[in-house]
C-alpha cells in the first residue's frame, strides 16, 4: 500500500469494528477527499457516518468536540494543515482541556487528520508545518508517520486513544519515499519494505520512537518526510549515523533519544518547520538537559527558514541534502 491507502485502510478497519467512529470534513464523502484518503468509505458506511461539512474549520472541530463528549469517536479531516488555524480555539480551549476541566467526566476522543509539509510546490498556503504549535498545548497528542506501515498502525492507535490527537500526514511521501533529490526520478512504496501493510487490524503504540538506522557516530532526530531525506544523506556520506524516527512528538520517547545521544556523543535535528520555536528547539533543550556531559559537539538543527514557504524557492527552503550535508560536516569536524 502507499500511505494514502494505508490511512484509508486504518479508517475502514476501525469503522468496521466500532459504530461510534465517524469521518467528517470538506469533500471527504462522495468525492473521497482531495487526496482520496477517504475514498469508498461513504459508499460502505453511509452518509451518517461519512459526511461532508461546510468550509469552516472551527465548525468542523467544534462539532467533533461535541460528538466526542457525547460518546462518539470522530475523525475529522482538515484538508490542508495550513487551514487548521481557524480551528485552534476549539482544539486548544475545548478539546485539549475537556478531560481536565470536567475532572474526567467528559473526554474528546477525536483524531484530526491533516496533510502537512512541503516539497510539492504548494506555496505558502499549502506547505506549512504547524506541528510545533500543538506540541505546546497540554492535553493534545501529536503524531507524524513516515511510512505506510506506521501510518496505519499509528492512526488506529490514535483513533482508539481517549485524548484528542493531531495526526499530520506528510503529503510529499503519500505515494513514495523522498530522498530530497528533487531532480531525480521518484520512487513508490511498492519498492519499499514499509509498503507491506497488513489489511487487518494492528496498532503501533503512541510515544514509541523507531531506530530506522543504527549507528555509533551521530544521532539524527527526524520525523515525516525528513526521515527519508536524513537516511539518504547519511548513506551517501558514509557516516555511521543512528537515525531515529520520532513517530510521535507528544508523547515523546525521550528515553530512546537520550540513550542514543549518550552512545554517539553527537546530535542533529532535522525538520521542515520554521526554525524559531520549532519542535527542534524543544528536542535540543531536552537532549542538552539529559546528555550535556556526553556531547562532543554542539547540537545542530537543520530546519525551514523563518519565512513563509516560498513557491519559487522551494528547494532552497526545503532542508534537503545540501543543507543537511553542510551541518553534517560541521558536527563531524573533529570526529
Amino acid at each position: 500500500m502507499n500511505m494514502i491507502q494505508a490511512i484509508n485502510s486504518a479508517m475502514d478497519v476501525m469503522m468496521d469494528r466500532d459504530p461510534d467512529i465517524v469521518v467528517m470534513g470538506e469533500d471527504v464523502g462522495y468525492f473521497g477527499g482531495v487526496f482520496r484518503a477517504t475514498a469508498g468509505l461513504q459508499a460502505k458506511y453511509g452518509k451518517q457516518r461519512v459526511f461532508d461539512t461546510p468550509i469552516t474549520e472551527c465548525g468542523i472541530i467544534g462539532v467533533a468536540v461535541g460528538m466526542g463528549a457525547y460518546g462518539l469517536r470522530p475523525v475529522p479531516e482538515i484538508q490542508f494543515a495550513d487551514y487548521i488555524y481557524p480551528a485552534l480555539d476549539q482544539l486548544v480551549s475545548e478539546a485539549a482541556r475537556l478531560r481536565y476541566r470536567s475532572n474526567g467526566e467528559f473526554t474528546a476522543p477525536i483524531t484530526v487528520r491533516s496533510p502537512f509539509g512541503g516539497g510539492i510546490f504548494g506555496g505558502q498556503t499549502h506547505s506549512q508545518s504547524p506541528e510545533g504549535i500543538f506540541t505546546h498545548v497540554s492535553g493534545v497528542k501529536t503524531v507524524i508517520p513516515s511510512t505506510p506501515y506506521d501510518a496505519k498502525g499509528l492512526l488506529i492507535a490514535a483513533i482508539e486513544d481517549n485524548d484528542p490527537t493531531i495526526f499530520f500526514e506528510p503529503k510529499r511521501i503519500y505515494n513514495g519515499p523522498f530522498d530530497g533529490h528533487w531532480d531525480k526520478p521518484t520512487q513508490n512504496w511498492s519498492q519499499h519494505p514499509a509498503g507491506e501493510v497488513p489489511t487487518g487490524y494492528y496498532k503501533i503504540d503512541l510515544g514509541k520512537a523507531k531506530i530506522v538506522r543504527a549507528g555509533e557516530a551521530l544521532t539524527v532526530l527526524a520525523y515525516g518526510t525528513m526521515v527519508h531525506v536524513a537516511l539518504a544523506v547519511m548513506n551517501e556520506a558514509g557516516v555511521d549515523a543512528e537515525v531515529i524516527d520520532l513517530r510521535t512528538l507528544v508523547p515523546l520517547d525521550i528515553e530512546t533519544i537520550a540513550a542514543s545521544v549518550k552512545k554517539t556523543g553527537r546530535c542533529m535535528i532535522v525538520h521542515e518547520a520554521t526554525r524559531t520555536s520549532g519542535f527542534g528547539a524543544e528536542l535540543s533543550a531536552q537532549v542538552q538537559e539529559r546528555c550535556f556531559y556526553h556531547l562532543e559537539a554542539p547540537i545542530e538543527r537543520v530546519t525551514g527558514f523563518d519565512t513563509p514557504y516560498p513557491h519559487s524557492l522551494e528547494w532552497a527552503y526545503f532542508p534537503g541534502p545540501v543543507r543537511i550535508g553542510e551541518a553534517l560536516k560541521k558536527i563531524m569536524k573533529d570526529a
